[in-house]
């Protein structure tokens, strides 16, 4: 199967077709930007998208389950999926492809180079709970790239951490792409959307905001003067008491990740990941 056309929206599944649509548009006043998914769209993904309608004539999102990143005991088979509803989201929004590749195109029998990054890959954040993880990402990302060829690429400041691997690695391997983070999309009550939101029972959904503001108080707190070692250490009894089981709430310099101890050692990000009963979750902000 090469190419569907439904209405403007082409969705394409060989990389022949996707490098035949798209030899169309490889203009300098036709660029080109590409959104990245694994599917399970809301409203983060689409505020990626309209970004992306802002920078470019032409966008394209791929939707692929990357299994590569998911170790054996984590959610991939679960993993939130609805295609159909997901295409209807993005015809919507008049965007003009959809890369859906299948694992058998994305990995086809024989496949064996798997990129192995390091630097933010290897800060001790996600990467110490999920030591597949970036491996996984960088990739099938830069195989994304490859494939594309896109101008621009944008993902979410939520993964912050996989944000700053991915810029690393497009500058790393000379990829004439320019990688955008584009802010964290929250619900009013400041949980950061993800797909896996829809995993939290009535009760944690009621909890998990907390997340956001714990962050938010240590945020300020910090600015205000205070140490970051005190206001990590009771930013983390505070995750304690409200039931969450924390991976970790860090400090770290926003562009290398490197553990930083006070606000003279640059701009800070603060990170965390939290268990809500079967749910994993992670936010960041700026300090």
């Amino acid at each position: 199967m090469g190419t569907i056309r439904a209405n403007r929206l082409r969705v394409i599944r060989t990389v022949s077709s996707l490098r035949r649509a798209l030899e169309l548009h490889r203009r300098p006043s036709e660029r080109v930007a590409l959104v990245p998914t694994m599917g399970a769209l809301h409203r983060g993904h689409m505020a990626l998208v309209r970004e992306a309608q802002r920078r470019s004539k032409r966008v394209i999102v791929s939707i692929f389950v990357n299994p590569t990143q998911f170790a054996p005991n984590e959610d991939f088979a679960s993993y939130p999926r609805n295609f159909s509803t997901d295409l209807k989201v993005l015809r919507d929004a008049q965007v003009d492809f959809v890369w859906a590749p299948p694992v058998e195109v994305m990995y086809p029998d024989g496949f064996a180079t798997r990129l192995a990054p390091e630097g933010a890959a290897k800060a001790d954040l996600e990467d110490r709970f999920r030591p597949h993880f970036f491996g996984g990402v960088a990739t099938v990302v830069a195989k994304l790239f490859t494939q594309v060829s896109p101008d621009f690429a944008l993902f979410g400041q939520k993964d912050y951490q996989q944000l700053r691997v991915v810029t690393q690695m497009a500058k790393d391997l000379d990829l004439p792409v320019k990688v955008i983070g584009v802010p964290t999309v929250r619900e009013p009550d400041g949980l950061a959307l993800s797909s896996r939101n829809v995993y939290l029972s009535t009760t944690e959904r009621a909890v998990a905001p907390m997340i956001h503001r714990v962050l938010t108080s240590c945020a300020a707190r910090i600015k205000s003067g205070e140490k970051v070692d005190r206001v990590l250490n009771v930013g983390r009894i505070e995750f304690d008491l409200a039931g969450f089981a924390l991976d970790y709430l860090e400090a770290r310099h926003a562009m290398t990740l490197a553990p930083i101890s006070s606000t003279k050692d640059g701009p800070i990000r603060l990170l965390a990941a939290a268990r809500l009963g079967k749910t994993r979750l992670i936010d960041n902000i700026a300090v």
